[in-house]
């Protein structure tokens, strides 16, 4: 069937969450960052996700950009980065502007051409977001940037993928939800979305209910399934 509306993850479908401790391993100054960057960058996005799932459990909420702060001092620590004040300082500030992933731009073009409508909703905090958006060229493709603070929970609680359809009036079978996360796709499958997984890395489907109903290496053939 042909979709109304495609919902968007942000981290790690659109933007490279990898990008920051990348760009920031390449100053001249970068010292040990430029030999671990790809563990912290690695760690710091594990602990990212399991800081949002446990705090979700606890109920001690806390924006995303809180949890990412925390998750990069757990990092840098573990780096043995962790007295490197103004490294942390360069890290967050990037991390707001991370790059897309190559075809991100092209693809999100094409997808408007048909006549679809774009959306993300992400974990991520509004203001985190919008930075994310501007700083990657596509805030003139996307329609609404919708994030879990409506809620004040993380995915995949069922009450954030029901912000699409309160917010942009589109009901669950008309909806197309792309991630990178396995667990994301589940939780959006289980809600009623046809989903698309992007699986960049090549790993193993998740052992979860409500699997996805498409699999990609990237964004590049999204046209064609959307």
């Amino acid at each position: 069937m042909r979709h109304e509306l495609l919902v968007f993850d942000a981290y790690g479908t659109l933007f490279d969450v990898a990008a920051a401790a990348r760009m920031a391993a390449t100053r001249p100054d970068a010292g040990r960052l430029a030999e671990v960057w790809p563990k912290l960058a690695e760690d710091w996005r594990r602990k990212q996700l399991e800081y949002s799932w446990l705090r979700t459990i606890m109920g001690a909420h806390a924006d995303f950009a809180t949890v990412t702060a925390e998750a990069l001092d757990w990092a840098m620590e573990a780096q043995g980065l962790g007295t490197e004040r103004g490294l942390r300082a360069v890290l967050l500030g990037l991390y707001d502007q991370l790059a897309p992933y190559p075809e991100v731009p092209a693809v999100l073009g094409a997808l408007r051409q048909k006549g679809l409508r774009l959306a993300i909703l992400s974990n991520g905090a509004p203001a985190m977001l919008q930075s994310a958006v501007r700083s990657a060229g596509i805030d003139g493709l996307i329609e609404a940037c919708l994030s879990v603070e409506e809620v004040a929970t993380f995915k995949p609680a069922a009450v954030v993928y029901g912000l699409v359809e309160a917010r942009l009036g589109v009901a669950p079978a008309q909806v197309l939800f792309v991630s990178s996360n396995g667990w994301d796709v589940a939780g959006a499958a289980r809600f009623g979305f046809a989903t698309a997984w992007v699986n960049r890395s090549g790993v193993p489907i998740d052992r979860l209910p409500h699997g996805p109903a498409h699999i990609l290496p990237d964004l590049t053939h999204l046209p064609e399934i959307a």
